[in-house]
């Protein structure tokens, strides 16, 4: 199985900012997501993070005696000239019809689904890979959009179902296999905090 999880709250995710390259800290908030994650992923062996400061410090709260592995492809979306503005910059029509687009110049959702979605594929072609492992798990700390392509990936479902998913902060998803296709398990589990 992959656990994807998506960091804890940061700093513009409280303010409802578009947060994509940058490398806001986590708030107190984010801190007591990540540790409320650790109870979630102890049958886990492998941790895999994007390269931002907000997903390597959810993994190594969540998981502390893990190393996590830095991995490029699992990286948020490039909002290129978006970044930093309100969410409601965000005008979801434009994006829901063309998945090419790049968002203020920045990245397409079709770039993320191809780095994502290249990593996943592998995975599921290696039968040796803890995708196909019943006895432990790899977990994935990352962003909203790749664990949305990874789901849309699961799923099988057109690339813009996206814009039709919620994904907290601090929440799970989990992906496994049933004999060769991939198969969604659980989508924005949120763990209640202590």
């Amino acid at each position: 199985m992959i656990i994807f999880v998506r960091h804890g709250q940061t700093t513009t995710n409280a303010q409802r900012l578009l947060v994509g390259r940058s490398d806001p800290d986590l708030t107190e908030l984010g801190v007591a997501q990540a540790h409320a994650l650790g109870p979630f992923l102890r049958d886990v062996k492998e941790v895999w993070t994007s390269p931002l400061r907000r997903a390597r410090e959810t993994a190594r709260i969540a998981m502390p005696d893990l190393v996590a592995t830095v991995k490029e492809s699992f990286i948020e979306v490039d909002y290129g000239a978006l970044e930093g503005k309100p969410v409601t910059a965000l005008a979801s029509e434009l994006w829901e019809r063309d998945h090419d687009l790049a968002l203020g110049d920045g990245e397409s959702l079709a770039s993320v689904d191809t780095r994502v979605q290249r990593e996943l594929d592998a995975m599921l072609f290696d039968s040796t890979s803890l995708l196909h492992q019943s006895d432990g798990h790899l977990a994935i700390v990352s962003h909203v959009s790749p664990i949305k392509s990874a789901a849309v990936w699961a799923l099988g479902a057109p690339p813009s179902t996206v814009w039709r998913m919620r994904l907290d902060n601090g929440s799970i998803t989990t992906v496994g296999v049933r004999q060769t296709s991939p198969l969604l398990v659980h989508f924005n589990m949120v763990p209640t905090l202590a």
